[in-house]
């Protein structure tokens, strides 16, 4: 397959602004862009899914450009429902920093700011040398403006695609860009920046859209909705990345290694395989985590949270460190270390009343780091934690607490 056909088997491309980009994107050496605003101090697994496609052009002999938008991210894409809220020019800057070091590190992309060039033009420039290339007809009828007609939408916001437009116009005029690759939600603006450089220089450029990377009730990946998975490990840890994947959607697991991954179509259609015959195995969602996580964090990170999930599922935590009780156990219930087994239950809400707790213990209901213990009289103290610092309490096969020092 070409790098075309390939995208396309991956389910990767969604509109295209000419047919003749499959021949362009197989024959390599196009120069192209995509871009994101720093609306946050990290990329999250949405942004992932996108620029994985520009290291897939990019091993295919083309090159990219990741433009992060200090000068867009002060104004805001129209969202579908409200204005977003501004936010200052020292957070910008501060996700500027933050994002252009993790795409480095990560995908080893230029890294431009649209600031540069955006934050040079007085209002007077502005109209009369790109204004008036748009006409306002035309760009009511685009779909990021036109759906929000009915609710009301600023003129700060209606100027966003000009800005955008005007990226495109920038960065072919300085650095020879001819393509734009943009989530779906992008077209209208991929296509205003095409018209904006035929009309102003005579020269045709190109863009294409991918799908959003989505769940099963449509919802896409991104920090507006729910809880975002960051690429930063200080936000997202492996081990949550890890957790988030092991327990996708079967319904989607395959979409997300096409997405995310680059397992052949052949491995691929074996998982695929796999996950129809034996789904309970959850071959294929080990997989997607292990490629994922291995690629973004290292093969150590991977390992690590592996070893922390399997600790998790058996109850011997005594292998763990200090350090991986923290990242595996930080959203369980937890309480201060210091009292009885039986008055830290109640604590803990792993037991109602005393009467209860007690029976639990008995029963050999409770394991405390891994072991059973039977004492009602036995006491959480430091020295019985692990580093001096956690102590693991584990009721039945699933009910767990964390005790703190």
């Amino acid at each position: 397959m070409g790098i075309y056909e390939e995208l396309e088997w991956r389910g990767l491309i969604k509109d295209v602004s000419d047919p003749s980009i499959k021949d362009k994107l197989n024959a390599g050496g196009m120069t192209f862009y995509i871009g994101t605003d720093p609306t946050g101090d990290s990329l999250h697994i949405g942004h992932f899914s996108s620029f994985l496609i520009s290291k897939r052009l990019k091993d295919a002999g083309h090159h990219p450009i990741l433009l992060v938008g200090g000068g867009t991210g002060l104004i805001g894409d129209p969202k579908p429902d409200a204005e977003r809220p501004m936010i200052t020019y020292e957070t910008v800057d501060h996700n500027f920093n933050c994002l252009k070091a993790q795409a480095e590190k990560l995908f080893g992309f230029e890294v431009v700011n649209n600031r540069d060039w955006l934050g040079k033009i007085n209002i007077i420039d502005f109209l009369r040398d790109y204004g008036k290339y748009f006409n306002v007809n035309l760009m009511l009828q685009k779909d990021i403006v036109a759906r929000r007609l009915d609710s009301g939408i600023t003129f700060t916001e209606f100027s966003y695609m000009i800005l955008q437009a005007l990226d495109f116009w920038y960065l072919n005029k300085e650095k020879n860009v001819t393509m734009q690759v943009a989530g779906q939600d992008q077209w209208g603006n991929i296509t205003a920046g095409i018209d904006l450089v035929r009309r102003k220089e005579g020269k045709e450029v190109y863009g294409f859209t991918m799908p959003l990377l989505t769940k099963s009730d449509g919802t896409k990946f991104g920090k507006t909705n729910g809880k975002a998975v960051w690429l930063d490990a200080k936000k997202t840890s492996p081990y949550e990345m890890y957790q988030f994947f092991i327990n996708s959607e079967d319904s989607k697991v395959i979409d997300y290694l096409k997405f995310l991954t680059f397992l052949s179509k052949e491995e691929i259609e074996e998982l695929e395989r796999k996950n129809q015959e034996a789904p309970h195995l959850r071959e294929a969602h080990k997989a997607l985590a292990k490629e994922v996580i291995t690629f973004i964090h290292g093969e150590a990170a991977y390992n690590q949270a592996v070893k922390i999930s399997e600790a998790l599922f058996s109850g011997n935590v005594k292998d763990l460190t200090a350090a991986e009780i923290e990242m595996g156990f930080n959203d369980l219930p937890s309480t201060e270390g210091g009292k009885l087994l039986v008055d830290t239950l109640i604590d803990a809400r792993l037991a109602t009343s005393k009467r209860e707790a007690r029976e639990f213990i008995r029963n050999g209901a409770v394991l405390v780091n891994g072991d059973k213990i039977t004492d009602i009289e036995y006491a959480l103290t430091q020295d019985k934690a692990i580093e001096n610092k956690f102590i693991v309490i584990r009721r039945g096969k699933k009910l767990y607490a964390l005790v703190k020092f």
